[in-house]
């Protein structure tokens, strides 16, 4: 019993921490000086909540099959690759296995339907802005009419950086091209596929506290890491600079338009504008190594009866 409840124990780690884990993460202040690392650690927690959680039903499905879990697992498949099916699981065992079965399913089909969604709208966008917006060869970015402050990325296999009449005439040269380098960042960069699995987790799981959270904090994130290309090569108050004039009301409250960024933007400025803060270097390893711990007991869980099967084929 006691390498069953072991197992058990490995895999629900994730589990049980994750939600600690992510609540600590969502009101650090670290994160706006290492956008990389948090997120690394969003995908662990995520990644390693999900394979927990179809793990220990695996592991609680095979016990009745052999001593320990991968011996267990490793049996069961050859029962079912045999013919012989569910030989030797009770209707608790069953239930556990349909638990797995049905978590991996559904998190599946979410994240497909998420994927297809997200790759027909970027299609319809691309072709409205190839029908609306003029292809600016100076900029190389496709210029809208509008006479809003707008700068965004349809991203893609053949992404399109759109600005709007209203930025080009709203901002500077140096503003405009470090506007252009963070939505170049985005594209280059693909954080549309780094946010689609943080979007099919919202919506498999929407009532999961960690699942929003994640949902809300990730797309900072990016943008904080389009932010530091950006700041690079044009500098911290050019780029917080554009960001301010591009939200500021030009006559109305109602003239205000997010044109870098609906997210954060208070939380970007902050940082941007900051005193500068001598980069740490055991914070990030801190992240690293803890995401690493978080996916080491999921993945050895669900490895195991791949190995055992390596070891003794029969």
């Amino acid at each position: 019993m006691t390498p069953w409840l072991i197992a058990a124990g490995v895999a629900l780690v994730p589990v049980a921490l994750g939600g600690r884990v992510a609540a600590r993460l969502a009101e650090a202040r670290w994160v706006r000086r290492h956008p990389r690392a948090a997120l690394a650690l969003w995908q662990a927690i995520g990644l390693a909540g999900g394979l927990g959680a179809a793990g220990v039903g695996l592991v609680a499905a095979a016990t009745p099959l052999a001593a320990a879990f991968p011996h267990g697992m490793h049996t069961l498949g050859h029962q079912v690759v045999d013919g012989r099916g569910l030989a030797g699981l009770g209707p608790a065992h069953v239930a556990a296995l349909a638990w797995s079965v049905g978590l991996i399913a559904w998190l599946l089909v979410h994240t497909v339907r998420t994927a297809a969604t997200t790759v027909s709208e970027q299609r319809r966008q691309r072709l409205l802005v190839d029908v609306l917006a003029d292809h600016a060869a100076e900029h190389d970015a496709y210029v809208l009419p509008s006479r809003e402050p707008v700068a965004y990325c349809v991203p893609g296999p053949a992404a399109r950086i759109v600005l709007s009449r209203g930025t080009l005439d709203l901002l500077s040269g140096r503003e405009l091209a470090a506007v252009l380098a963070h939505e170049r960042a985005h594209a280059h960069g693909r954080h549309d596929l780094l946010l689609l699995p943080f979007v099919a987790l919202a919506r498999a799981f929407p009532w999961l506290p960690v699942a929003r959270a994640a949902r809300q904090a990730v797309p900072v994130l990016l943008e904080m890491l389009a932010d530091d290309r950006a700041r690079r090569d044009h500098g911290d108050r050019v780029l917080a600079s554009a960001i301010v004039r591009m939200i500021t009301p030009s006559s109305g409250p109602s003239a205000a338009t997010p044109g870098l960024a609906d997210s954060g933007v208070v939380q970007r400025v902050e940082r941007l504008l900051g005193a500068p803060v001598a980069a740490s270097r055991w914070v990030p390893a801190a992240a690293y190594s803890t995401s690493g711990l978080l996916m080491s007991g999921p993945v050895a869980v669900l490895t195991a009866p791949l190995v055992c099967g390596l070891v003794w084929p029969g």
